[in-house]
């Protein structure tokens, strides 16, 4: 069963398998940037750091980045958002995630939120 963390920063992470993840960002991330134009995604095989910025998102209102949620390195990119980045507005948390990445160190997942203390980030927000 995969289990979903998430960071003050509006992304979300799936833990797959094998220290694995994948990360997109939250639905209340894309209502806040608007219609998505542009993704540059991560090089796979790229090493990142927890709290390296991994993307670029832009959008018709904003441009924005995505951190790294957790630290290792890139094994996937979803490559259908350099064709259709709206996928990203139509869903966030599924067809609309960014990359996968084999972490390196498992116990950044404790700096993350559980979806109870995300919601009420979100809730505080409004």
């Amino acid at each position: 069963m995969s289990e979903t963390f998430y960071t003050e920063d509006h992304e979300w992470v799936v833990v797959e398998y094998d220290d694995v993840v994948t990360v997109g960002i939250t639905d209340y991330a894309q209502e806040q940037l608007g219609d998505i134009v542009f993704v540059e995604l991560p090089e796979i095989e790229s090493e990142l750091s927890q709290g390296d910025e991994a993307c670029v998102v832009e959008s018709v209102k904003a441009a924005g980045e995505v951190k790294a949620p957790v630290s290792g390195v890139v094994i996937e990119v979803n490559e259908d958002l350099n064709e259709t980045p709206e996928i990203i507005n139509d869903d966030p948390i599924g067809r609309g995630w960014f990359y996968k990445i084999k972490m390196s160190d498992s116990t950044e997942l404790e700096n993350l939120m559980s979806e109870t203390s995300y919601q009420q980030l979100v809730a505080s927000l409004s």
